[in-house]
């Protein structure tokens, strides 16, 4: 590729051939089953970066773009083909409905909500969670967190519609009768009708998961787009929380981001009701667990309004953000993005004001990771900030210094400069109580900050010489998680609080 891009789905392509695709309407069918959305295209330079690095180090030619003639001539032949079989002309919204191929089915445990009504608290096991950092390189692993499933309540709706395209459809999906009971009500023309039908979506896809996998249709996500998008708050919310109990079952979490979802849920974030917003902010999250809408979602404007967000008056709302930008730090490019909006002072000044810290911790650890998040948090007196936090024992809980120390561990990796601010800021001190007094992890890290302060010049661990390093590529390594005073396995994906 000469140019990679990034489209609405999620895949990268060379722009040229997305561009002939996008203006001719035209899909094709992936390996995995899957059809491209190509209505947004965002540059992949982190992609271009690495190509442009390959063909430097193994000294072959940089691509050049192909001939957009050709593509197009290209494209139309494969488009004359598809004409026969589907017999449908100009309906590119045809290829985001057909189905896109289930992943292996998982167990996983699930949340359980009263019905009709709203948990006490964030979390059922504890209000703390520490992330454990390894000490080889490698990227940290998900929150083994789920988000809970919404229960039932009423709403009413509007109709935008889209009988026309699923009467198109035709015969070529077979539809259940669960399926078709569902449609006639979130299509009806009578917005009672609409009401009802979104009222027992939320209900029904809390309370099964099987149920949650069978509705997850292309029909039914297509439905949800005007719901999501309804100028009545009532019916905002309830789509927007069926969309959240849709995206706890892990075939269904690429289903709804590859249905152009996304960019809807990022406006209800924005500019909902203050319970859409956070039902759309605890959908993000759910869909950010899977690692393949990660760079999707932060390309397609996720993280401004997250940001945002983590200033809500909501409490659930601020909570969820954040483990939704924990999940999509763990990719450079999206790093890299948080830095360029400069999250890094908003960040460190809320967790000088003690709001949402642990998470904010955990957050920090992950832009740390990167050269520019380091040099940002390195002038932003990070050091100083944290060192100052652990010394004056502001932090109410085992796990939330554990975070710090994680986060100290990775602005010292391969940093001059950290050693002399964190001379002047007294963490030698520090870091010896923690060793003497600290939790075990705690106290591995607080040992290896030390040896790399008393190292002279670049440490054995700092990286590749020749390139980026694989501390940078891929982020601080991860043994698992502590919930409360159990261990979560690291093999774990999801689970309930």
């Amino acid at each position: 590729m000469a140019d990679p891009v990034v489209v609405s789905s999620g895949q990268t392509f060379e722009r040229v051939s997305a561009q002939v695709c996008r203006n001719l309407g035209f899909s094709p069918v992936l390996e995995d089953g899957a059809k491209p959305d190509f209505s947004t295209v965002i540059p992949n330079l982190a992609m271009k970066k690495t190509i442009l690095h390959w063909c430097e180090k193994s000294g072959a030619r940089n691509p050049q773009a192909p001939d957009y003639s050709s593509v197009e001539r290209l494209v139309s032949a494969l488009l004359e083909q598809e004409k026969p079989r589907t017999g449908i002309r100009d309906l590119s919204d045809r290829d985001l409905l057909e189905g896109v191929s289930d992943l292996p089915s998982m167990n996983f445990s699930h949340a359980a909500t009263e019905y009709g009504r709203r948990p006490e608290h964030f979390y059922t096991s504890s209000s703390e969670e520490s992330v454990i950092v390894g000490g080889s390189p490698g990227t940290p692993l998900p929150f083994t967190i789920r988000p809970v499933r919404y229960s039932f309540s009423s709403s009413s709706s509007e109709n935008v519609g889209n009988n026309a395209l699923i009467q198109a459809l035709g015969p070529n999906s077979s539809i259940g009768e669960e399926e078709n009971k569902f449609l006639a009500k979130l299509e009806s023309p009578d917005v009672f009708e609409q009401e009802e039908g979104i009222v027992s979506l939320r209900k029904v896809t809390k309370a099964d998961e099987n149920i949650r996998v069978s509705l997850c249709t292309p029909r039914i996500l297509s439905s949800l787009h005007s719901l999501v998008t309804s100028r009545y708050p009532k019916v905002q919310i309830n789509a927007v929380a069926s969309l959240v109990n849709l995206s706890l079952e892990k075939p269904n979490k690429l289903k709804i981001a590859r249905s152009g979802l996304v960019p809807h849920l990022i406006d209800a974030l924005k500019g909902g009701h203050t319970e859409t917003q956070e039902h759309a902010a605890e959908a993000l999250f759910s869909l950010a667990l899977e690692d393949d809408n990660r760079m999707a979602i932060g390309f397609l404007g996720a993280m401004p309004p997250l940001l945002y967000a983590l200033r809500s008056e909501n409490e659930r709302t601020r909570d969820v953000s954040a483990l939704c930008l924990y999940n999509l730090t763990m990719i450079q490019s999206n790093r890299v993005k948080l830095v360029k909006l400069g999250a890094v002072t908003t960040l460190l000044s809320m967790v000088k004001s003690r709001n949402s810290t642990n998470w904010l911790l955990l957050i920090l650890c992950n832009i740390a990771v990167c050269q520019e998040g380091r040099s940002a948090m390195l002038d932003a007196d990070a050091v100083g900030l944290l060192v100052g936090m652990l010394r004056e024992k502001e932090l109410d809980s085992e796990s939330a210094r554990e975070n710090c120390v994680a986060a100290l561990y990775a602005l010292s990796y391969g940093s001059m400069r950290f050693k002399g601010l964190a001379k002047e800021a007294g963490a030698m001190e520090v870091l010896r109580e923690i060793i003497e007094r600290g939790s075990e992890r705690a106290r591995e890290k607080a040992k290896k900050i030390l040896e790399r302060m008393r190292t002279r010049g670049r440490s054995v661990d700092d990286g590749d010489r020749g390139g980026e390093s694989s501390f940078e590529r891929g982020g601080l390594s991860s043994t698992g998680y502590r919930m409360g005073g159990g261990r979560i396995p690291s093999s774990a994906n999801t689970m309930p609080f």
